[in-house]
């Protein structure tokens, strides 16, 4: 047998595909006792196993040539614990492991790539050479007696059954695996075991555990565990993909009616892009507001931007953002102040007991307000221990006069930005404490609570 030079895929396809797969589990008779060895670091191989294997070229071509070189082609394919280096150390390597034939081993760009068909388990038993190429000497081990046949048998069928359940679940699994699996007999226990084993996605130690087990029943058990859990994970993966799926079938039929429903609206003649909506719905809302000209003047600039820009644009979002909050302002929207002192005085008994000093002084501020016919622009500092009354004391202030009351606490602030607002051209920017309190409040003129200032 020679390495060649060629195309790897088409050569291993052929080769699957022309293979006698009748002898696939079944070790051949007279293995040599002595062979060389390559090592396996991702997961072992199990007799019943056919599968290309690719490795490292430089490392490894002598070892193949001499292979190659023998009468039988035979390998041993054993497990090696982590290491760092190129070659694995005699240490490195697991006692128990395959013994392999190999077929049509091949050369490109650096690696090697042979198809391996598994024979018989086999253990290392002296080491011939211990430098590369490694060679040894092995003993073939030998399966202990199944036990009842109707118990191997159930398991067996159990075992089949569960693959054929996850060939539907598992993409990875094809025709291919339908047809090998109609191959095996439950009268063949062991290349049934080796062959399930080699499809799961365990872990490697839990597959070197399965290649060591020479109990055929234990080992059963122990792949019937390793099928099932791949079938419980293969369902949950399925269930999930199922319910992506579905929401975004859901979610892309409504965008396909939503897209027919603008064109619908487009051809009668009732459909609006989204730049005209917006200008729409801020005329519509300054036509109930009494605008001063000054604020007006800005608008309008900012509605000839917003008609220029593409509604993509992070500044077409910046500009209608301005302009919802502008025009979200209660403008020329005024509470009437209700300066009656005696009223006031019933609302100040009413709400609170004694405070008699600050309800005069309040009462005080109120006359001042009545005699000038209005109360606008002022400031009354309370100050207290916490707990005398203070913010209920604000909020009778607001009741009397007949006012919206809103309580802002600046507790705690440490950014300014928070009660005068952000510049607009930020990604995120809100406007400050007192233009929310405005426009939650819906009135130009609502009594505004500034709680604990000793806090900010």
């Amino acid at each position: 047998m020679e390495i060649v030079d060629g195309d790897l895929g088409a050569e291993v396809e052929v080769e699957i595909e022309l293979s006698p797969s009748s002898d696939l589990a079944l070790p051949s008779e007279n293995l040599p006792k002595e062979l060389y060895l390559l090592p396996l670091s991702e997961r072992p191989f199990f007799p019943a196993q056919t599968q290309p294997l690719l490795m490292n070229g430089e490392p490894w071509m002598e070892t193949v040539r001499k292979i190659g070189k023998t009468d039988k082609h035979m390998v041993g394919l054993f497990m090696t614990q982590p290491h760092e280096s190129d070659f694995a150390d005699p240490d490195d390597y697991l006692e128990i492991g395959t013994v392999a034939r190999m077929h049509h081993p091949m050369k490109q760009e650096g690696k090697i790539q042979f198809i391996a068909e598994g024979m018989q388990r086999a253990r290392i038993v002296r080491w011939i050479s211990e430098t590369p190429p490694y060679r040894v000497e092995v003993e073939y081990l030998k399966q202990t007696s199944p036990g009842k046949k109707s118990e191997t048998k159930a398991y067996a069928m159990a075992i089949i059954n569960t693959l054929r359940e996850l060939i539907p679940l598992n993409p990875l699994y094809g025709e291919e695996l339908r047809f090998f699996l109609d191959r095996f007999s439950p009268n063949e226990p062991s290349a049934l075991t080796d062959f399930a084993a080699s499809l799961t996605t365990a872990t490697p130690e839990e597959l070197q555990k399965v290649l060591e087990t020479l109990n055929i029943r234990r080992r059963m058990q122990q792949v019937l565990q390793l099928l099932k859990k791949d079938l419980e994970v293969a369902k949950l993966q399925n269930k999930i993909r199922d319910n992506v799926e579905d929401k975004m079938d859901e979610q892309q039929r409504r965008f396909f009616l939503k897209e027919q429903l603008k064109v619908i609206q487009k051809e009668l003649g009732i459909a609006k892009d989204d730049r005209t909506a917006d200008r729409d719905r801020f005329v519509e809302r300054m036509e109930k507001l009494t605008i001063p000209e000054a604020a007006m003047k800005k608008i309008d600039e900012e509605l000839e931007k917003l008609g220029m820009l593409e509604t993509g644009s992070p500044e077409y979002a910046v500009t209608r953002n301005y302009l919802d909050q502008i025009t979200a302002l209660p403008w020329g929207i005024h509470s009437k102040d209700k300066l009656d002192l005696r009223r006031a005085r019933k609302v100040l008994d009413r709400d609170h007991d004694s405070l008699e000093d600050v309800k005069d002084r309040i009462i005080e501020f109120l006359a001042v307000g009545k005699l000038r016919g209005e109360v606008n622009g002022s400031i009354l500092l309370l100050v207290g221990p916490p707990g005398v009354g203070k913010t209920s004391i604000g909020k009778s202030v607001a009741d009397a006069l007949g006012r919206k009351f809103y309580r802002l606490s600046v507790g705690g602030m440490r950014d300014e930005a928070e009660i005068k607002g952000h510049r607009r051209t930020y990604i995120g920017a809100m406007p400050g404490k007192f233009i929310q309190a405005i426009r939650e409040s819906e009135t130009q003129n609502p009594i505004i609570m500034l709680d604990e200032i000793d806090k900010i």
